[in-house]
């Protein structure tokens, strides 16, 4: 009777140790499965925190860049300032008898009844009415009112405005006049001048208006009608 207990039990526990181990297994799956979820969710956080990082950095690097290319064009606006001021000074020096002021735009409608810009110099700067205006590139106008600081100057291009004129290679005479299409043309110029495109077109100094051999601009065309006792150059 002893022994069989025994084996009675022996088998049981065999027969108990195969059920555990059949109902362990769903469970061990299971904690695996728990295992691979937990693990792919950390990975998932690491992965949103990565991007969330990337995208922080990206947002810097994009500022700095904006920063760069700010920087950078406002280097390349006061190199170009720098270039302009120093064609102007050698410009200027050309006008040995006389004083030159420097002064810079403040105002300018392209929509108005006249062509006029505003500058930053007046009366106490010893700016007067009827003075040239000129830039590194030639003639731009005359001085027409003045306050203590500031200037008005008609334009060169408006159709109120005449200058007398020369071509540079023939010194033929004629007279330069804006017109309502922002352009200038030469007009009184002898038939029997040779007129060609590209000729250099300056001041004459005739009638005290404005010095002489400034530049006007250069000849792009001419026109002859028939019956017309003179000839005109587009510039």
């Amino acid at each position: 009777m002893f022994a069989c207990g025994c084996l009675i039990i022996t088998s049981a526990a065999g027969s108990l140790a195969g059920i555990e181990g059949f109902a362990g297994t769903p469970l061990n799956i299971l904690s695996g499965i728990f295992t691979d979820v937990t693990q792919g969710l950390d990975n998932l956080v690491s992965d949103l925190r990565e991007i969330q990082r990337l995208r922080a950095r990206n947002a810097e690097l994009e500022e700095a860049l904006a920063r760069s290319q700010a920087e950078l064009v406002e280097l390349r606006e006061i190199a170009s300032d720098a270039q302009r001021l120093a064609a102007l000074l050698d410009y200027t020096n050309t006008f040995t008898n006389q004083e030159t002021i420097v002064a810079e735009v403040i105002s300018y409608d392209p929509n108005a009844l006249f062509k006029t810009i505003v500058i930053n110099k007046g009366s106490r700067d010893g700016i007067a009415p009827g003075m040239p205006v000129v830039t590194d590139q030639g003639l731009v106008g005359r001085v027409i009112d003045v306050t203590s600081n500031a200037a008005r100057v008609l334009l060169i291009i408006d159709p109120s405005s005449y200058v007398s004129a020369r071509l540079q290679t023939t010194r033929a005479q004629g007279s330069v006049r804006g017109q309502l299409t922002g352009n200038l043309e030469m007009i009184m110029i002898p038939l029997d001048a040779e007129v060609q495109e590209g000729d250099i077109v300056i001041t004459s100094g005739l009638g005290g208006n404005f010095p002489p051999d400034i530049p006007i601009g250069q000849v792009t065309s001419k026109r002859q009608f028939e019956f017309e006792l003179n000839q005109v150059a587009q510039i």
